[in-house]
Order: structure tokens, then sequence, then C-alpha cells
């Protein structure tokens, strides 16, 4: 079918291609084999975990170039390539790295790893001289929940100490309920600090949630820490043993007892504390590139195609790291091989000239997702096409692979009208909206990957994953498999191509990804970010700067 010739012949908006997926077919444009053949090949031991700046990164970054360049994307980088280069630096720290609190006469001298953990390793984290701590509760900063942890509190120059976690709440109207917002992220609550004049912080981790395991968290921080080379430097962010966390509160006139009780009281206090703290670091570093991979398919309608929809999937993973099980390599095979090579084949579609896309898609392969959002951190920074004229954001980090499903959950929902395309795309495949299992609503997932950058830079985004009715397995055996992931196989090296994958629910995922794309391109409406978003301002701001 000649989509084109079909719009053109009619002239009217009814035969847009937006149309054409009700009727539920598109799920047949896409192959099983070329999905199979991306994943067999990002998943493969022979990239090395494709963390960015290595070898294996690299033959990645070519292999998706090349992917782009098969599709006849429009390159947009240097020399009419799909790279976008980032600078990075690496660093990690070395366990001569030094941090002291002094109680009045007592100097407590802190491990690295078995007392503590580094968020920002770079060179500039060091602390010469004493400086204060103050205890900030939560430390958020949220207006509109009229909260602030640090009215009348003095933090200018010190250490921020903060629990993980945000205002227990079951009044969707302040801080989202039972569900987490933004404010819980330990990113966000260090971006407040530093806001506020802070020095650094300390994060306590909750260890009441009993999902909190301090070997977990050393795993996880064994990996080099990146920033973009254009940072000019870094706060001191540090998290904490929660074993050791009553050694912070030493002559205070409160212990740790004392704040896990006010916390469950919703009546957390802020208060300066009695230890004054020093660090010195030493890191291993190294300076590097990586690149973005960037393609766009122009839009047919000269009234729309300047204005833009992006689609994302980071390609980076953690390379190799400590073994588990004798085995080093962390594959990444459903983080996110699998997100990539469904976007490859999202793109492959589009760019057939058959079809009639309204606007134009800018697809951007992102780098350094892992280490902090970095990739997508750049691209705000050094957009492709103006970041105003980008009317909304999917980002694809992980792929339905246990079944088939007959729900979606759209992550970032409560925050713009997107959800009204992705819930046009999920009624023409007659799958109906669902939440977050309660069993994951403990973190807001929302902050965890790209989405979220392209949110705070005023573009409406979305993560769509599957829900948890399936159609051969029950929602009981979807969790399990769930949990199973995200305890044994999420950030491991169990994460490879030895996994099972059901290729049918993953196609079904790519085909509703695939919907509410030809939505947003195909519609003359755009999503707008809701009264209460949080996001909602800085949309406001980057349409006024280009008045």
């Amino acid at each position: 079918m000649k989509i084109k010739e079909y719009i053109i012949a009619f002239s009217v908006i009814a035969a847009s291609p937006f149309l054409y997926g009700q009727n539920n077919q598109t799920k047949e444009l896409f192959s099983k084999e070329l999905f199979k053949n991306h994943l067999s090949y990002l998943g493969s031991d022979s990239l090395e975990g494709r963390a960015p700046g290595t070898h294996g990164g690299n033959l990645a970054a070519k292999y998706l170039a090349k992917e782009f360049e098969k599709l006849k994307l429009t390159p947009t980088g240097k020399e009419q390539k799909y790279y976008q280069y980032i600078p990075f630096h690496g660093s990690k720290p070395l366990h001569n790295s030094k941090l002291s609190i002094k109680f009045d006469s007592e100097l407590i001298g802190f491990r690295l790893k078995e007392d503590f953990l580094m968020y920002q390793t770079n060179n500039p984290v060091f602390i010469p001289t004493e400086t204060q701590m103050v205890f900030a509760g939560y430390g958020i900063t949220a207006n509109e929940f009229d909260y602030n942890d640090y009215h009348d509190l003095d933090v200018e120059g010190k250490i921020v100490v903060f629990l993980d976690g945000e205002p227990h709440s079951i009044d969707p109207n302040y801080f989202n309920g039972e569900t987490p917002t933004i404010y819980s992220a330990p990113e966000v609550k260090q971006r407040i600090a530093l806001a506020h004049g802070a020095r650094g912080s300390i994060l306590i981790p909750n260890r009441e949630t009993g999902g909190f395991n301090w070997e977990k968290a050393i795993q996880d921080f064994a990996f080099e820490n990146l920033t973009l080379a254009s940072t000019p430097s870094t706060s001191f962010d540090i998290m904490i043993n929660p074993e050791i966390a009553d050694l912070l509160f030493t002559d205070s006139g409160f212990t740790i007892e004392d704040i896990y009780t006010m916390k469950k009281e919703n009546n957390l206090k802020v208060f300066p504390l009695n230890g004054v703290l020093t660090f010195q670091g030493s890191f291993k570093q190294r300076d590097f590139v990586s690149p973005n991979i960037v393609g766009i398919i122009e839009g047919d309608d000269s009234t729309y195609n300047d204005s833009y929809v992006l689609i994302t999937a980071h390609y980076d993973h953690l390379g190799i790291g400590p073994a588990v099980n004798g085995d080093s390599i962390y594959n990444g095979v459903f983080d996110n091989a699998a997100g990539v090579s469904a976007l490859l084949e999202i793109a492959r579609v589009f760019s057939n000239p058959e079809f009639y896309n309204r606007r134009s898609i800018i697809f951007v392969i992102l780098t350094a997702e892992e280490f902090g959002l970095l990739g997508s951190e750049f691209y705000i920074n050094n957009p492709i096409r103006p970041l105003h004229k980008t009317v909304a954001n999917i980002n694809i980090d992980g792929i339905a692979s246990f079944d088939n499903f007959k729900s979606f959950v759209a992550v970032g929902k409560e925050y713009s009208t997107l959800i009204n395309f992705m819930r046009n795309a999920a009624a023409a495949r007659n799958l109906k909206e669902a939440e977050i299992p309660e069993e994951f609503n403990s973190v807001n997932t929302f902050t965890k990957s790209d989405q979220f950058t392209f949110a705070k830079a005023g573009i409406p985004s979305l993560l769509i994953t599957e829900g948890t009715d399936y159609m051969s397995i029950t929602r009981e055996e979807g969790i399990k498999k769930m949990i199973d992931f995200a305890s044994n196989v999420y950030h491991s090296p169990a994460d490879d191509l030895s996994l099972p994958l059901n290729l049918d629910a993953a196609l079904q995922h790519v085909d509703l990804l695939f919907g509410v794309i030809d939505e947003l391109v195909n519609s003359e409406t755009e999503p707008e970010w809701n009264a209460s978003s949080p996001f909602r301002f800085a949309r406001i701001l980057s349409r006024k700067a280009m008045k």
C-alpha cells in the first residue's frame, strides 16, 4: 500500500498513516530476523559491554552509524556523518582517598567502599579544610507542594546530610501520594543542595525498605564515573553505609533512631550537626570521546516539517566490571541493546518513502546513559534541531521479553497530555492502560533514564513498557520474572544473550512504540505539559527565548 499516494489522492487528513495503524496490521511491518540480528551483535561478548570510550563502545557506535546510513537517514554531524562527538572525563576513586569527620577532639576516619561510596569522582572533588555539616531532612525544595527543607537553614559552603526518599503521602495532590516524585531521586537532591550553596552532600540510604543492599551498592558503584569534559567541577556527593549513619549525628542531640521516628511521624526536623568534614581524594583518570548517533527523517508537510518528534535509546552499558560467577562482561542485552534494536526497526519502517510523515523525526542513539544520562545532557545543550520545536520525546529503555501483553504502562503520564497520544495508539491495538506494579513503585522510574533529561529541557516525554496482564502467563508469574530480573540480572553479567526472549512480545512492544510515534508525527496538535508539571516552566522559557 503506497500511503503517500493514498493521502495525496484523497487529500484528507483521515487518510493519514496514523489511522492506518488502527487496523492493527502495522506489526507485520517489523522483522524478527533484523531485530534479533541487531540484538545478537550489540549484546555479544565481542563488544565487551559497550562502555563509553572503550573498544566495544566504539564498535557499537560504528555499527549504529552504518545502520543509519543503510536507512538513508539525514546525517547531521560534521562532514555529513551520524556522529555527535562528546568529550568525556573518566575517573575512579582509589582506596587511599581519605574521608574524616571530627567531633570536638575525636577524629573518625571512613573507608571507601566499606563506609561510603562516591557519586562524583572528578579530581576537583576534595575538601581540604574542616567543613561544617547540617541535616536537611529529605533535602527537598518543592514549591508546588509548599515544601522546603531549606527554609531558615543556612547551608552555604557546608555539607548537607539528607535521607533517601521524600515525605510520605496518601494524597495524590501532595508528592503524588503513593507514587514517588522526581524529588526522591538522589541527583535531584544533590542539585537542590548545590543550588542552595552547599559544598556537597551525604545521602543516607533508606534501610527500612528492605530492598537496599550495601554489597549490591558497592557493585553498582564499582564502575568508572564519567562527567562531560565541559563540566567545570563537581560537588562532593557521597552515600554513607546506613549501618554507620548514626555517627553523623554524634553530639547533635539526636540519634539516627530519632530521625527514623520523626520520619515515620512525617515531622522531620532540620538542624546543624556537630561534626566537621575533610576529604582528600585520589583518583585514576582519563579523557576520551564517545558519540551520540543521530539521524533525521525529514517531514513531508511543509507546514509541520520544522517540528520534530525525538526518538531515543541508549546504546552504552557498563562494560567490564567485577566478576560474577566467573563472568566480568556486563553485556546489557535488555539494558539496552534490545531498546536500540527496537529503535533501528522503527527507523527502518518510518524511513520507507512510501510512508507519509507530517513532522520530522529525530533518531538519537545515546551514549553514557548508565553514567548519569550524560549523552542526553550533552544533546540538550547542543541540540541538532531547536528544542522548542521538538514536540515530544519517546525514550526506549528495555523491551518486552516474557510474553505478549494486554496492557501498557506509560511512565511519566501524569506530567503531560502526551498520554492521550499513547492511549490512541494503545486503543487501536486493544491494549488497556495499567499502572506501575506496586512491587516496583518505591522509586521514581521516570528519573532513571534519558526521558528525564528531555523533560527537564521542557520536552514532553514518556517511557513506555508492557503491563503485567499477559496472554499466556499469569500476572504473578510475570511479577516474579520482573523481580528476578531486577534482583539477579539487572546491571550484572547475567544480562546477556543466554536470557530467553519472546520475539513475538518484543515486536508487539515495537509496534506499540511505532503507533504512538505515528500519532505524534501526523497529528496537527502537540502534547503540552499539565499545569502542575514541574517541567512546564522549562517549556515556557525555551519558547520565550526564541521570540
